[in-house]
């Protein structure tokens, strides 16, 4: 929940000049608030930078005053929606089933879904990891209709490590992304698995993304509060 509409264009074409080049080889998409979905799209028309939004309802249309529908991103241009991020998960209590369902929903109206997942503190000082991540990993694609492996990505990212400037080790990373990987596996197939990427998100900055990008199991970067100044998000989309 950061910067206004006017804020969030001049953040926008200073990232659009600063990863010109790269776009060509990496995907790199913007996922603003909702307010500022309309003028960001206006903003990166044809610069391959793809828009996103940072959450979706499972519904249509209907009275559910103050959510935002599939068709709504869609009609605004939007390639992903983060799904079950874990400040979703944490302060709106969003479920491992309210998660699918909005996977299901964006999936059907052909918006690609970035789908988080991730353990807390807690959760790891009590060995639990593997056992949270595994259960909510096979929430999102048991039984998934997925038609293109392109259009699901899964992003860890340890609650413990959101804005706390701490991280997961690289190790620690890809071993979870190597874990996450075996759930797809089980469930859609080892040639979807391969396919799908898995990111890392948790503190992500210029000064441990190589370290990241080194494993072999992580495929990107999900990038909080690092891509709210545009020099420091440009340096880690150039790595």
């Amino acid at each position: 929940m950061n910067k206004t509409a006017s804020e969030a264009v001049r953040l926008a074409k200073q990232i659009k000049v600063l990863v010109a080049d790269e776009v060509k080889g990496i995907e790199v998409v913007l996922c603003p608030p909702f307010t500022a979905l309309y003028p960001v799209a206006e903003v990166i028309k044809g610069s391959g930078i793809q828009l996103g939004a940072q959450d979706v309802f499972w519904e249509d249309e209907g009275a559910y005053t103050g959510e935002i529908s599939p068709v709504m991103l869609k009609d605004l241009g939007c390639h992903y929606v983060i799904v079950g991020h874990s400040e979703r998960r944490e302060y709106f209590h969003e479920t491992d089933e309210d998660v699918r369902r909005k996977v299901d929903a964006a999936l059907a109206k052909g918006i690609g879904v970035i789908a988080c997942v991730g353990e807390t503190l807690k959760e790891r000082q009590e060995g639990k990891t593997e056992a949270v991540v595994s259960r909510e990993v096979r929430a999102i694609v048991d039984g998934l209709e997925l038609a293109d492996p392109a259009h699901l990505v899964i992003a860890y990212e340890p609650i413990w490590a959101i804005g706390t400037g701490e991280t997961a080790t690289s190790q620690e990373a890809n071993r979870v992304a190597a874990l996450i990987r075996e759930e797809i596996a089980a469930a859609l197939g080892a040639d979807v698995a391969r396919e799908i990427r898995i990111q890392y998100g948790g503190s992500v900055k210029p000064e441990n993304i190589s370290a990241f990008m080194q494993e072999e199991e992580i495929d990107g970067a999900l990038v909080g509060g690092a891509s709210l100044d545009a020099s420091t998000f440009a340096q880690i989309v150039k790595f």
